[in-house]
């Protein structure tokens, strides 16, 4: 096996390799493909590493360097593994002054991790947002597409262990 193989083989499984390859041929020689099999890829693995961008660039025949342009411009792409469930704590200004700065404070303690960050066992994303359009509900958090409204810091740990 080649040492590109292997360090896939680090973070996906055999299987996500071999659908990954599938996804590719099915674009190759495709004008405009690039984007549906970054899609594809990232839906299947999750994120979209360094080693998987170069792997996609040499099936479809694009340098690497528009790969990784396109993965990082378009912000729907991310380079860095995503958690199952991704927590948004908003810190709007209604959101901030009923306490939503110590919610914030209170995930980065519970994860152990800081805004922007993945929790090791890729359980949590977290991520700080200005507004979520719920000020009458601050402060706000959003889990998934779960919206939690009138949050305060001992209720947190509570909220958050509903989702596993």
């Amino acid at each position: 096996m080649d040492s590109e193989y292997n360090e896939l083989l680090k973070d996906f499984e055999p299987q996500q390799i071999e659908k990954l390859d599938e996804i590719v041929e099915k674009y190759k020689g495709q004008a405009g493909g690039l984007i549906p099999v970054l899609e594809h890829a990232q839906e299947l693995l999750g994120f979209l590493p360094v080693v998987v961008q170069k792997r996609i660039g040499r099936a479809l025949n694009i340098p690497f360097s528009h790969v990784y342009g396109v993965v990082t411009f378009y912000s729907f792409f991310t380079m860095q593994p995503r958690g199952k469930h991704t927590v948004r704590v908003c810190l709007g200004t209604a959101c901030y002054v009923r306490g939503g700065k110590k919610i914030a404070e209170n995930v980065e303690k519970i994860f152990g991790i800081k805004e922007g960050e993945t929790t090791p066992d890729r359980m949590f994303t977290y991520e700080t947002v200005r507004c979520l359009g719920a000020c009458g509900l601050g402060p706000v958090v959003v889990i998934d597409d779960n919206v939690h409204g009138r949050v305060k810091p001992d209720k947190l740990k509570d909220i958050l262990n509903q989702y596993d």
